[in-house]
């Protein structure tokens, strides 16, 4: 990846991961009518895995294994996004700059891939 595709890349994720924050403020004002506080870090993450384990579910419902009611691609949409925005939501609460981490991550990855990949190639 060149530099102006990962700048790029961290831009998209910059962008998303401040509406994913504003969307959090939002609930936290809804949290502050309806309970008086905020969702505390272990409630966000539990929401978090109640939602990824939702989308092994729809897994298994696209694949015919698992039935539920309603549209599966839509559902599988929504709760993919879903448990994205978490994941900004938990990593601004936990002081992980996501774009960053993420770009470390897959170069991280990407060059272990190639390594292996040169030493698999004859």
């Amino acid at each position: 990846m060149n530099e102006k595709q990962a700048h790029d890349d961290r831009a998209g994720l910059v962008e998303a991961e401040d509406r994913a924050l504003r969307v959090r403020a939002q609930y936290e004002q809804v949290e502050q009518q309806v309970l008086g506080r905020t969702w505390t870090l272990p409630e966000l993450a539990i929401g978090f895995t109640n939602d990824a384990a939702y989308v092994g579910r729809l897994v298994l419902a696209a694949e015919r294994t698992w039935g539920i009611d309603g549209d599966v691609d839509a559902e599988l949409r929504h709760k993919l996004a879903e448990c994205l925005w978490w994941v900004f939501v938990l990593a601004d609460r936990l002081d992980v700059d996501m774009p960053e981490a993420y770009a470390a991550t897959m170069d991280r990855i990407g060059d272990g891939l190639e390594r292996t990949l040169r030493g698999n190639t004859p």
